[in-house]
């Protein structure tokens, strides 16, 4: 299993980069906003997903552990594959995406190429619950601790490194985006906001 790739940028096509490293050159699929921001001979980091079937290998890249998380979290959806998946996470930053599906704003999911209406309620709706869950394990492990403990473990479940989520968790309460008396809802997408303004 390749977990990332790092060195320098080979060749770009129109959807992957070959990224030369110890003297290899792997084809990694990337969005367009990798493209973009990338250059010939310039150095590159990208945490990957090592797609391995009967018939085919591929690596899909991404520039932070939370792109790859949100990607990991959209291939559980029915009928999503790793080019859905990648044209989705692509689009947008991920904390932007996040909060559309917790809000159910199937109009930001449907202006992506290739996601029709059904897809797009498919992804709110099983995801939605998979956050859900996410923050009830969370409250389960906290024993009584803070609420911000089951915001925490909903960012951890979306990708989030632990630092982050506790940082957007406190930064939601502090900025009066929760008070820690709404939903566990409520709470993720105050937190989420806090995310989008970094």
């Amino acid at each position: 299993m390749i977990a990332s790739v790092e060195g320098l940028v080979g060749a770009i096509a129109a959807d992957s980069l070959v990224v030369e490293a110890g003297g290899i050159g792997y084809r990694v699929f990337v969005s367009p906003a990798v493209i973009v921001g990338a250059h010939p001979g310039s150095k590159i980091k990208l945490h990957t997903f090592h797609l391995v079937r009967d018939d085919l290998q591929a690596l899909y890249g991404f520039r932070s552990p939370e792109e790859l998380g949100f990607f990991n979290l959209l291939l559980s959806v029915t009928g999503v594959g790793p080019k859905v998946a990648l044209a989705i996470t692509g689009s947008r930053p991920v904390a932007d995406l996040q909060l559309a599906i917790i809000e159910g704003d199937q109009a930001m999911l449907t202006a992506i190429p290739g996601i029709g209406k059904r897809l797009a309620e498919r992804v709110i709706f099983e995801l939605k619950e998979k956050v859900a869950a996410a923050g009830i394990s969370a409250s389960v492990g906290a024993l009584g601790s803070s609420g911000d403990n089951e915001v925490v473990g909903a960012l951890q479940a979306l990708g989030y490194s632990l630092g982050e989520a506790r940082d957007a968790a406190r930064a939601a309460i502090g900025s009066g985006g929760a008070s820690g008396t709404e939903t566990l809802e409520d709470r993720v997408k105050a937190a989420l906001r806090t995310l989008l303004r970094d």
